[in-house]
């Protein structure tokens, strides 16, 4: 009885011996590829996520920076593009006995601290009443960001109607209080006035939304204390509010200057039919529509080139003293 029993209990078979192990190497080895594929995604996963950014500033930033650099050395015609002829520096030098070059130089910065100046101010303003306890809060806050979301096209249009010389509502509301019609379009100051309007509406409520989120992240403990010593909202605001607001003024003003210096689409359209001249006598002629003139009306693209790294010579320029004037500001408030 006690061999049938024995007899009834099934023997491994062949390849049954060891199949726990095998199993245990089996899944060994598959986490193990899993840690490999982990770890390459770990450290290739950045690299693949930020390569688009790179590879368009490459076709569309760096590859065109470069070719502009050396086509500004070169005698070369937009209708001609690969027939390139060696110059040096002839064209940046022609640039310095250009008097066209100058006057637009001389009109891009009387238009950007006619545009810059009034635009930062009041739009300090504007974030200081938006910093208090408003009803539809956030309708103001939308309204003033509607000119900036306004196509640089339709506003100068409407703001060409507006300084219209014969039928404008601005010379309208002029001969209200006894003032003379403007010739906008054809003065001096005043064309470069006119233009200055368009920048000014259409990017202050931009740069009041950024101060007042500056604003927003000012501890309120300093303005309590200020109460406490006796401090008016106007006190508070010259010496709570200005100072913890330097950097960011800094930056606002850095960024206007470089808008500025690159200003095109409201003097153009200013101008109406006329192109790219910046009027009758290149009264409001900027850098960026004098650049367009030599290169797409007159079709020296070696001229238009020498212009557009002179441009990029004067950013570069702007950024070092800001840069500047931000250490100086960090060692201020550091010592």
């Amino acid at each position: 009885m006690a061999s049938d029993t024995t007899a009834a209990v099934p023997s491994p078979g062949p390849g049954q011996e060891g199949t726990a192990p095998a199993r245990a190497r089996a899944r060994a080895r598959g986490e193990e590829r899993r840690s490999r594929r982990y770890r390459r995604d770990v450290r290739w996963s950045p690299y693949a996520f930020i390569a688009p950014f790179f590879v368009f500033f490459a076709a569309f930033g760096l590859f065109p920076l470069l070719y502009t650099g050396w086509a500004s050395l070169h005698q070369v015609e937009l209708t001609s593009p690969n027939d390139m002829t060696w110059v040096g520096l002839r064209n940046f030098s022609r640039l310095l006995s250009d008097d066209f070059f100058w006057n637009a130089l001389r009109n891009t910065f009387t238009i950007g601290v006619l545009s810059t100046v009034p635009q930062l101010l009041i739009a300090l303003g504007i974030a200081h009443l938006l910093n208090y306890r408003l009803r539809a809060s956030m309708f103001f806050r939308v309204a003033v960001l509607t000119p900036y979301a306004t196509s640089v096209a339709a506003a100068t249009l409407v703001f060409v109607l507006l300084f219209g010389r014969d039928y404008g509502m601005v010379n309208w509301a002029l001969g209200l209080v006894g003032f003379d019609h403007v010739d906008w379009q054809n003065g001096g100051w005043s064309s470069q006035l006119a233009v200055s309007t368009i920048v000014v509406w259409r990017w202050t409520g931009y740069n009041a939304l950024i101060y007042l989120a500056a604003m927003q992240a000012v501890p309120a403990d300093l303005y309590e204390s200020a109460a406490l010593d006796g401090a008016s909202r106007w006190q508070q605001f010259v010496h709570v509010t200005i100072p913890s607001l330097r950097p960011t003024i800094l930056f606002t003003a850095v960024v206007s200057t470089i808008g500025a210096t690159q200003l095109f689409g409201e003097p153009l359209l200013f101008n109406g039919a006329a192109g790219a001249t910046g009027g009758s006598d290149h009264q409001f002629q900027t850098l960026g529509l004098y650049l367009y003139e030599q290169g797409w009306v007159n079709l020296h693209l070696g001229r238009a080139s020498a212009i557009a790294w002179a441009m990029f010579l004067i950013l570069l320029l702007i950024g070092a003293v800001n840069w500047l004037v931000s250490h100086k500001l960090r060692k201020g408030m550091t010592s």
